[in-house]
């Protein structure tokens, strides 16, 4: 299970984002944009029986937690989202102030009307600590995050840590697709330590 004295226990507001830039980006998408080939090879938890079933993405940053979870690779799209991304994450994460962070996963998730995500952790093996950042871009009035049972109703561009760790799901009761930037960060400088002291009790 997942361990980090700084996570939120439940959801944390971090503050109000511009994501006007990002919504015109995404609105010109097509169908054909969300689940390419690439977001399957790129995410191993996106199989036809997996808990996220229901949901499309766009991978755009992705690493393996079950070996380095501060190692990343970049997908094809990343150039293109991040000149109106990297200023959604830097003021974000304003309020860790870390000194080295690392934005280890970002991607892009639509969950369509009438959607759900079966409750669960985001716990692994390795002990990895990321921050699991949410922004919704788009949602609606029947549109909640649960954890640990408990509701919360994510406003339209406010960033939020949510605790990955806890049991978490999602309902999308409403009528329109609800599409969250979801990004996952750490401070490289305990990270890169905790895994060190794994190898080395080994």
């Amino acid at each position: 299970m997942e361990k980090n004295d700084n996570k939120t226990s439940l959801v944390r507001a971090l503050g109000k984002l511009d994501i006007s830039a990002l919504k015109e980006y995404i609105a010109i998408l097509k169908d054909e944009d969300w689940d390419t080939p690439e977001d399957f090879e790129a995410n191993y938890n996106k199989k036809p029986s997996a808990v996220l079933n229901a949901t499309q993405h766009i991978i755009l940053r992705f690493s393996d937690k079950q070996s380095e979870p501060f190692r990343y690779f970049n997908c094809s799209r990343w150039l293109n989202f991040a000149p109106c991304l990297l200023p959604l994450l830097n003021k974000s994460t304003l309020p860790y102030q870390y000194e080295k962070g690392v934005y280890t996963r970002v991607m892009l998730a639509k969950l369509p009307p009438k959607g759900f995500i079966a409750p669960h952790t985001d716990g692994n093996e390795t002990g990895s600590i990321p921050h699991k950042i949410h922004v919704p871009i788009q949602t609606n009035e029947g549109a909640f995050f649960y954890v640990e049972g408990e509701k919360f109703s994510l406003k339209e561009g406010e960033a939020y840590e949510v605790n990955n760790s806890a049991k978490h799901a999602v309902a999308n009761t409403g009528n329109t697709d609800r599409i969250h930037l979801i990004f996952e960060y750490l401070d490289y400088n305990i990270q890169s330590k905790t895994i060190q002291q794994q190898i080395d009790q080994q």
